[in-house]
């Protein structure tokens, strides 16, 4: 996991402005309501990444192993879209000193509205929940469990108006397609390997 600094690193270095900077906002974007509750589900996204990242650890080794993989390549590539294609998202002023205005505002400072496309958020609570659904170590708590808190920080992504519709979409299309990469076409092409050897031996 000392992946993680890493690759924290590198997303410094890209979360900043190109010559060019798009913008994917689109008129469904524009009716989603900003909703500054969601910045706790949001704000704990990191967290809640590692949380899982561990729990796999101990539980299935294999997706804990998988996961790291996939995070880190999906991130890589999300830094290299970054360099080239550069958007960013509008984002509401805030008012108010509750704690949830609070919040957000600590979120806009830390984070600046660039990386957009692809969702780092969006990719990552997909990564695990598409894990877990997949996992021997699947059962109803742990699934529902997963599967709600990254449904719930995917649609913070666009409720704290830090990614619109694009960012979700494309994020959630990297993972399936390295999932496709690294697992499901090793094992079909394993499967008809070993399909082939049995009608030779026979």
């Amino acid at each position: 996991m000392l992946i993680f600094p890493v690759l924290g690193s590198i997303y410094a270095l890209v979360n900043h402005p190109t010559k060019r900077v798009y913008s994917l906002v689109t008129e469904v974007d524009r009716a989603i309501p900003f909703i500054k509750f969601f910045a706790l589900p949001y704000g704990v996204w990191i967290f809640y990444i590692y949380a899982c990242l561990v729990y796999f650890f101990f539980r299935d080794r294999t997706s804990y192993y998988r996961s790291l993989l996939l995070y880190t390549v999906c991130a890589l590539t999300c830094y290299a879209i970054y360099t080239v294609f550069q958007t960013t998202v509008p984002r509401p002023e805030v008012t108010g000193n509750d704690v949830f205005s609070q919040l957000v505002r600590f979120i806009y400072h830390r984070d600046q509205p660039y990386n957009c496309f692809p969702s780092i958020h969006v990719f990552s609570s997909y990564m695990v929940m598409r894990m877990i659904l997949t996992s021997p170590a699947r059962n109803r708590w742990n699934a529902s469990l997963i599967s709600t808190m990254s449904l719930l920080i995917i649609v913070s992504t666009l409720f704290m108006k830090q990614h619109v519709i694009l960012d979700a979409i494309s994020g959630i299309a990297i993972v399936e397609f390295y999932w496709v990469v690294f697992f499901s076409l090793p094992a079909l092409l394993a499967k008809r390997s070993a399909v082939k050897r049995r009608e030779l031996q026979a």
